[in-house]
């Protein structure tokens, strides 16, 4: 039976995320070099993740760099010097969205990153013909599409399980260049999804005022990583490398017992990487960062998924405001809150928050009273005790291994074999006398080729040969330490960087004209596409100086059909509808056919676009 390799894939924004990754359980990591990653804030120098590969690679974690950013032509050049030290690092695979870097001859694996926008199989199957190793999904597919694209492709299929959710397709969002000279294309999002907004008719009519109607909630899809194993997906991915060290920790460890749960029933998978991390906690991800909670469109195209009200963290919901007297309130539900606990409640449509001074039994006295009236649903967006347990985690990651100690009159050697067969040995040619007591001789024995230490090793299991040897404590703990450093240095020499694969000439891209929106913008992008069968290209919108008229979203999101209004089912609200903020203006289309909405930038140019 074939066996396939499953990863759970992990962000790091730094080697000290990189590091809390790999020890709660992840089997890959994605970090950003100093330029050219889609998030600025989390860039790394090359001698920063150098450190990151030394450290993952003892356990068979994959590491992966982003530099998944559109190039200028005046880019190239740095863009494939940057390419190359990440490489010169030890990097196992580039996540990558111009296809610029198809042309440069790297000699490293190329991941097509999801703001490829990969939600085809036609795509994904031309993606895998053209030498791609992966393609990272759309966060906005259903489990039908995403086992077609496994099904049209010889590449690996990496999907998004948890994190935030980019409400346009990824890659082909111009939102937040449309109102600065940030884009999101080129690392510098300046998250517009997550502003207020009117709905309008675009003449002076407003239909909603100041809803958060672009921000949707964070996916949490751990009820369905079987499902997408079913489906073919072979990386499961975490979002969040901006996120603090607490998330990673929580968050891994959560998806790496439901991961482990579902490849226990699935004798064809198994992970990817190797070591055992049992956590000093009880993982919870509603705990962490979380705007709520939501599948997306998993399960199909449905309302229920936006957060109008805020786009910050919600947290868990912990139960409902009973009485109110004074200062306090009564709260009815299970939760145990403690002081430092922050709230949030909603009534009336508003959003309100506050931290808990004091708890007697029920009864909570919060910091301030706004918005706590008797029935507003109460959750909590920062848990104390937990974050606190956190903090204190000393979680280790350990690699299973068994030692043999082999002695003789002439000597003595120690011989450990890890979980994955790979073995290391150190011996000492030197003259023994016969034990006196050869019973204790081997409990000394084996109680010191079991220590471990400061190691990344866990000895489960040590055989004694040779008993009736006398051999110094002192020795053995030398013995030891110089095997399981040879083992370790073993591992680091046994990890394989997968192979490049080369550029299918003969793939055909299964569209002959991209428009500005597909944003190709420089020569070498451009000669790609058309070397394999496109024939007309406009200039990448990122290059001109104004989106207006363009359309700067598309998105499976439709804000008709979360405020049920779809236009398919007879709605009461006709006509235009329009998103405004300030001078900025978007009409809103809405394309029945495909199911998705459109933002048309209609305002009026200003200096700053």
């Amino acid at each position: 039976m074939i066996v396939k390799s499953v990863e759970l894939l992990a962000p790091a924004k730094d080697y000290r995320s990189a590091v809390a990754a790999v020890d709660y359980g992840a089997d890959a990591v994605y970090i950003g070099g100093a330029r050219f990653g889609a998030r600025q804030a989390a860039g790394n120098s090359a001698e920063e993740i150098a450190r990151v590969v030394e450290y993952a690679h003892r356990y068979g974690v994959r590491v992966h760099a982003t530099l998944n950013t559109l190039l200028w032509d005046s880019e190239l050049e740095a863009a494939e010097a940057q390419a190359r030290e990440l490489i010169a690092a030890g990097v196992d695979a580039l996540i990558v969205q111009d296809m610029a870097y198809r042309r440069m001859n790297l000699p490293v694996e190329l991941h097509a990153s999801t703001q490829v926008s990969n939600r085809t199989p036609e795509g994904a199957r031309f993606l895998g013909e053209a030498g791609f190793a992966r393609v990272i999904l759309e966060r906005a597919l259903s489990l039908d599409e995403i086992r077609a694209i496994c099904a049209a492709t010889t590449a690996e299929v990496e999907c998004f399980v948890h994190g935030a959710i980019c409400v346009g397709y990824s890659g082909r969002c111009f939102l937040s260049r449309s109102m600065s000279e940030r884009s999101g294309n080129r690392g510098a999002c300046s998250q517009p999804c997550r502003l207020p907004w009117d709905l309008t008719d675009g003449a002076g009519h407003t239909y909603m005022a100041g809803k958060h109607l672009l921000s949707v909630r964070d996916m949490n899809l751990s009820a369905h990583v079987g499902e997408l194993l079913n489906a073919g997906v072979t990386s499961l991915k975490i979002e969040g490398r901006l996120k603090d060290i607490n998330y990673i920790r929580n968050v891994v460890a959560y998806y790496r017992r439901v991961v482990d749960e579902a490849l226990a029933v699935r004798p064809g998978l198994r992970r990817s990487s190797a070591g055992e991390s049992i956590p000093d906690f009880g993982p919870d991800p509603a705990k962490s960062f979380t705007r709520g909670e939501t599948d997306y469109f998993f399960a199909g195209k449905q309302p229920g998924v936006a957060s109008f009200d805020t786009p910050k963290a919600v947290g868990e919901a912990v139960g409902r405001v009973g009485r109110v007297e004074g200062r306090r309130f009564r709260l009815e539900g299970t939760a145990e809150l403690a002081p430092g606990d922050g709230l949030c409640f909603r009534a009336g449509g508003k959003l309100v928050g506050t931290n808990v001074n004091a708890v007697e039994g029920a009864w909570i006295t919060p910091n301030r009273m706004e918005g706590i009236v008797p029935g507003a649903r109460v959750s909590r967006n920062y848990d104390h005790r937990f974050t606190r347990s956190l903090e204190a985690s000393r979680t280790r990651r350990v690699i299973p291994t068994t030692a043999r100690v082999e002695v003789s009159a002439r000597g003595v050697a120690i011989r450990y074999t890890d979980c994955e067969g790979i073995a290391a040995e150190a011996a000492r040619a030197v003259v023994l006398d016969p034990a006196r007591n050869p019973e204790a001789n081997a409990v000394a024995l084996r109680t010191q080729a079991a220590k471990s230490g400061d190691t990344i090793f866990a000895v489960r299991g040590v055989e004694v040969c040779g008993d009736g040897w006398f051999v110094p404590a002192s020795l053995v703990a030398e013995l030891r330490r110089e095997a399981l450093q040879r083992l370790e240095q073993a591992r680091l020499a046994a990890h394989m960087r997968p192979a490049a694969r080369p550029e299918g000439l003969a793939a055909v891209y299964p569209a002959e004209r991209l428009s500005a929106e597909e944003n190709v913008t420089n020569r070498l992008a451009e000669r790609f596409y058309r070397d394999h069968g496109v024939r007309e290209i406009e200039r990448g919108l990122d290059l001109a100086p104004t989106t207006e008229g363009h359309t700067v979203m598309r998105s499976s999101y439709c804000i008709r059909r979360e405020i049920g209004e779809c236009l398919r089912e007879r709605p009461k609200l006709r006509g235009a509808l329009f998103l405004e903020r300030g001078t900025k203006r978007y009409r809103l289309e809405f394309d029945c056919a495909r199911c998705e909405m459109n933002l048309v930038d209609c305002s009026a140019p200003s200096k700053g676009n």
